[in-house]
Formats: C-alpha cells, sequence, structure tokens
C-alpha cells in the first residue's frame, strides 16, 4: 500500500465518499461513508424546509433536509393553523424541537408551535397566507 500522502486530495468532499476505518470490537478494516460519519456526530435527527401557504391550502414544503426516517405531510386545519404529521418515524416526547419564522412577511407575527402526540406537530400562524417561504426546522434528540 502506497503512503497516505501519496494519494490525491479531493478537493470536494460529497457525502457519498467514503473513509477507511477500524471496527473497534473486532478490530476489522472498514469502509465509512461521510453520511454515517455525520450521522454519529450529530446527536439528532432533522426536517428542514421552507413553507409557504396561502387561502385554504396546506402548506407546499420545499425540503432542504429530511434525515428523521419519515415522512412528513402537512394539512390544512383551521385559519392559521397547519398540522404535519410523519409517518416511519416519530416526533419523540421531551426530545423535538422546532425552530420556524414566517418567512417574507408580516415583521414580528409570531408562529407557535406544539406536539401534541409523538406523530404530529401543529403550527399556529394567526392567519391564512402568513407563511410566505417559512423556513422550519424540526429536530428530533437521540
Amino acid at each position: 500500500m502506497a503512503r497516505i500522502s501519496t494519494y490525491p486530495l479531493d478537493s470536494v468532499p460529497a457525502l457519498g465518499d467514503k473513509l477507511l476505518g477500524t471496527n473497534a470490537g473486532d478490530l476489522a478494516t472498514v469502509n465509512f461513508t461521510l453520511t454515517q460519519v455525520k450521522a454519529l456526530l450529530r446527536n439528532y435527527t432533522a426536517y428542514a424546509a421552507l413553507l409557504t401557504q396561502s387561502g385554504t391550502n396546506a402548506p407546499v414544503a420545499t425540503i432542504l433536509e429530511n434525515s428523521t426516517g419519515g415522512t412528513i405531510v402537512w394539512t390544512y386545519v383551521s385559519p392559521g393553523v397547519y398540522t404535519a404529521t410523519i409517518t416511519g418515524g416519530t416526533f419523540a416526547a421531551g426530545k423535538t424541537m422546532v425552530f420556524i419564522n414566517n418567512g417574507s412577511t408580516v415583521v414580528g407575527l409570531n408562529v407557535g408551535w406544539s406536539s401534541p402526540t409523538t406523530t404530529t406537530i401543529t403550527l399556529d400562524s394567526s392567519g391564512n397566507a402568513v407563511l410566505i417561504g417559512a423556513s422550519i426546522e424540526i429536530r428530533v434528540y437521540k
């Protein structure tokens, strides 16, 4: 095997790239992807999206990241109230945090959230058509 310093540098690493490592238990030499290392170092899974809502429609999500292992679907409940329901994952009680803003709309408008069950999160934006490119991140800590 050549010296490691003789291998070329990858100037743009990707999450699918592999690293060489050793399993602690049996000392076997193995490959790890950068995605696996990232998941190991970060103690939460995340859903990040930009939400836009109009009329009596459910919010439309432009998903930026979803490492929760589940699928999140948004529904309209009543004016300004929307529910995110996860299938194939959970919003663990006492371990879920939501960061949200209302996007490019009225400055100073508050958007609240609650998690009444381990499969739903409810947003209250105080009215329809208030979420315009609103950023949301839902973190579920391990």
